[in-house]
Protein backbone atom coordinates (compact mmCIF):
# COMPACT_ATOMS: atom_id res chain seq x y z
CA UNK A 1 0.00 0.00 0.00
CA UNK A 2 2.81 2.27 1.00
CA UNK A 3 4.42 1.98 -2.74
CA UNK A 4 0.78 3.23 -4.08
CA UNK A 5 0.91 5.85 -2.38
CA UNK A 6 3.72 7.33 -3.40
CA UNK A 7 2.94 6.51 -6.44
CA UNK A 8 -0.25 8.85 -6.01
CA UNK A 9 1.98 11.09 -4.09
CA UNK A 10 4.14 11.56 -6.97
CA UNK A 11 1.94 12.06 -9.57
CA UNK A 12 -0.35 14.89 -7.67
CA UNK A 13 3.08 16.18 -7.68
CA UNK A 14 3.01 16.95 -11.07
CA UNK A 15 -0.19 16.64 -12.03
CA UNK A 16 -1.70 19.96 -14.07
CA UNK A 17 -5.13 18.88 -12.95
CA UNK A 18 -4.87 19.28 -8.97
CA UNK A 19 -5.79 23.45 -8.43
CA UNK A 20 -2.95 24.88 -6.72
CA UNK A 21 -5.44 25.09 -3.82
CA UNK A 22 -5.73 21.50 -2.72
CA UNK A 23 -2.83 20.37 -3.63
CA UNK A 24 -1.10 20.83 -0.77
CA UNK A 25 -3.91 19.47 1.05
CA UNK A 26 -4.31 16.12 -0.69
CA UNK A 27 -0.38 16.10 -0.36
CA UNK A 28 -0.21 16.48 3.47
CA UNK A 29 -3.29 13.50 3.72
CA UNK A 30 -1.57 11.29 1.19
CA UNK A 31 1.72 11.45 3.26
CA UNK A 32 -0.46 10.92 6.73
CA UNK A 33 -1.94 8.02 4.92
CA UNK A 34 0.99 6.62 3.28
CA UNK A 35 2.30 4.88 7.38
CA UNK A 36 -1.49 3.92 7.82
CA UNK A 37 -2.76 0.05 7.51
CA UNK A 38 -6.32 1.19 6.13
CA UNK A 39 -5.31 3.85 4.08
CA UNK A 40 -6.55 2.76 0.92
CA UNK A 41 -9.89 3.07 2.74
CA UNK A 42 -9.30 6.27 4.48
CA UNK A 43 -8.08 7.78 0.31
CA UNK A 44 -11.69 6.21 -0.90
CA UNK A 45 -13.85 8.00 1.81
CA UNK A 46 -12.13 11.27 2.14
CA UNK A 47 -11.40 12.15 -1.99
CA UNK A 48 -15.18 11.86 -2.50
CA UNK A 49 -15.06 15.52 -2.68
CA UNK A 50 -11.93 15.88 -4.81
CA UNK A 51 -12.49 13.29 -7.36
CA UNK A 52 -13.01 15.31 -10.07
CA UNK A 53 -9.58 16.92 -9.55
CA UNK A 54 -8.44 13.23 -8.71
CA UNK A 55 -9.83 11.09 -10.99
CA UNK A 56 -7.06 12.16 -13.88
CA UNK A 57 -4.19 11.00 -11.70
CA UNK A 58 -6.13 7.13 -11.09
CA UNK A 59 -6.78 6.70 -14.57
CA UNK A 60 -3.26 7.37 -15.20
CA UNK A 61 -2.04 5.17 -12.86
CA UNK A 62 -5.11 2.39 -14.01
CA UNK A 63 -6.74 2.68 -11.42
CA UNK A 64 -10.85 2.09 -12.48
Amino acid sequence: MKNKIEEVIKHVEKSDQVSSQNKPLILEKLKEWRNEDNAINDITIRFENWWMEMKPIFDELGWK
